[in-house]
């Protein structure tokens, strides 16, 4: 079976840049071997990206700066894009692109749209490459929630029962693991898959970064709590904590999905309103970096993890990562130790949809979004000649094996 060469594109919740990766993949059967070549993340221009921020809720966006935003993205992504074309050497068959969130609208329990921009149509005409794009409104429009969509490829990677465990000290686990994996990613919003049984299940827990990073902007004028340092000189506030974890979302039933049109800055106002006295910038750092902890410790508990494996941004976290182990009774891994490098984890879990889509394959699970059913997912937009696509595959992969680059 051939390799193909895939460019991955992405810029999650944060919003600070875009990752950007190169991997070369193949299906052999009910196998998919993936061998990732490079990663690199492009940064928005700063004015870009305050124009991103403000235009989030409880901000309004009118036509003309929706029109602008969507344009500016989707140069940027252009830009990304020939970035890895060139970390693949030069040569790539396709790009895949989620794009930028900038709303995702929940009512009720239940997801009834979502918006990426970027146009891909920069992407085609920059690199000459077919562009797989908007990958997710086919799942909403299925009755799912659009996200998380990180399930596919944790239930393949790391459900299958030969995978080969270690510990935090890199020692070797059993395969075949009794227990229940659980895959965390931690972004502007932290979510989990629980792989492993006959069907995996995937939801958002709430904020992971979004708060933090948050308030690290509005009380220091930085974008994040760098390290933790912030957070790690000051103290949990518990009259804080209780009245951020009394929010509606945390009760829902999974499968669920939220963003930063819920945990934003009118959510953490509304909070010290309630409160109604100071919080100093140290306890508040420390009260949302425990919040997070304690959010994401308490699905897994209710979902019976044995074993949690966390990649994204808040991996660089070491204050967040010591309040997660604390709160958690079983071990906390982290994906590089297992061979997914956890800073370029959604770019290849990009890469891996658009694989999927430009094989005839589903990229959903009705267990990791809600959805009716599996559905081939998002739009293609031609390269600078004609779109030539392989057959269809016929047999659902069913693991996924991560190869070194230096692997033939």
């Amino acid at each position: 079976m051939r390799w193909w060469r895939v460019v991955g594109l992405l810029s999650g919740t944060s919003m600070d840049g875009i990752d950007v990766v190169a991997a070369d993949m193949r299906l052999d059967g009910e196998t998919i071997e993936l061998r990732p070549l490079g990663d690199h993340t492009l940064d928005y221009p700063a004015d870009l990206r305050e124009d991103l921020l403000a235009a989030l809720p409880p901000g309004t966006l009118d036509a003309e700066t929706f029109c602008r935003l969507d344009t500016l993205v989707g140069r940027c992504f252009a830009e990304a894009a020939l970035l890895g074309v060139d970390l693949a050497g030069g040569e790539a068959d396709f790009v895949s692109s989620l794009g930028q969130t900038i709303y995702h609208w929940v009512e009720g329990g239940r997801a009834h749209g979502t918006l990426q921009i970027g146009q891909p149509a920069w992407i085609a005409e920059a690199t000459g490459l077919p562009v797989i794009s908007d990958l997710r409104t086919r799942d909403v429009a299925a009755s799912g929630h659009g996200a998380p969509l990180a399930g596919v490829l944790d239930s393949l990677w790391l459900g299958d029962p030969g995978f080969q465990w270690k510990s935090d000290a890199g020692i070797p686990l059993k395969s075949g693991t009794p227990d229940t994996p659980v895959a965390l990613n931690i972004g502007g919003i932290a979510n989990i898959a629980v792989v492993g049984g006959p069907e995996p299940l995937a939801y958002d827990t709430g904020p992971g970064n979004a708060l933090i990073d948050l308030a690290a902007q509005q009380r220091t004028g930085k974008p994040q709590d760098t390290d933790g340092a912030l957070a790690a000189s000051g103290t949990v506030r518990e009259d804080l904590l209780t009245i951020l974890l009394d929010d509606e979302y945390y009760r829902l039933p999974a499968p669920k999905s939220t963003g930063k049109e819920h945990f934003n800055s009118a959510y953490l106002a509304r909070a010290l309103h309630e409160l109604g006295e100071p919080v100093s910038d140290a306890d508040l750092l420390a009260t949302l970096t425990e919040l997070t902890a304690r959010t994401i410790a308490d699905a897994c508990r209710a979902e019976g993890a044995g074993r949690v494996v966390v990649a994204g941004g808040g991996v660089r976290n070491p204050v967040l990562l010591a309040a997660l182990r604390r709160q958690l009774d079983v071990p906390l891994l982290v994906s590089d130790d297992l061979g997914m490098p956890s800073d370029s984890k959604e770019a290849l879990l990009t890469a891996l949809l658009g694989f999927l889509t430009w094989n005839g394959l589903p990229g959903n699970t009705p267990g990791t979004t809600g959805a009716a059913g599996p559905r081939v997912l998002g739009s293609i937009t031609p390269g600078a000649t004609g779109l030539r696509l392989p057959e269809p595959a016929t047999t659902q992969p069913r693991r996924l094996i991560m190869r070194s680059a230096a692997t033939n």
